[in-house]
């Protein structure tokens, strides 16, 4: 499925008039460990990445090496435990990435709320560039 994103991707900016600097990749849940994991895998079709209560394959974000990453996840969470955020930081940080992480204090798995809603990320992702 991952390919199939990125060609649809493709075919969107073939077809469209699409700044390819400025296409950053956001999710949350399962969209969240899509999001690392699209990131991950073609970091250099990203801006920015920015996974609401995901995780993923921990040993592979070294590949986000200078991407500016956001990441958020509720502490209450019972569906996605915040490890699995934490992880991802974590090693996305000793990778080389610019990462900051937001844990949003009692709140559960719909840490997607205060994420669009009181923070700046979408306006933050606007403004990431490709080199």
């Amino acid at each position: 499925l991952i390919y199939e994103v990125r060609d649809l991707i493709l075919k969107i900016e073939e077809g469209y008039s699409v700044d390819i600097t400025r296409v950053s990749v956001t999710g949350m849940s399962m969209g969240g460990y899509g999001s690392w994991e699209l990131g991950m895998t073609f970091p250099e079709m990203f801006s920015a990445v920015a996974p609401i209560c995901g995780g993923g394959m921990a040993w592979r974000a070294g590949a986000l090496k200078g991407k500016p990453v956001w990441a958020f996840h509720g502490d209450a969470d019972n569906v996605v435990s915040i490890s699995e955020s934490r992880e991802m930081v974590e090693k996305a940080r000793a990778g080389g990435a610019d990462v900051k992480f937001i844990i949003f204090g009692g709140v559960d798995h719909n840490s997607w709320d205060p994420a669009y809603l009181d923070t700046k990320v979408i306006e933050w992702l606007l403004a990431q560039r490709n080199g």
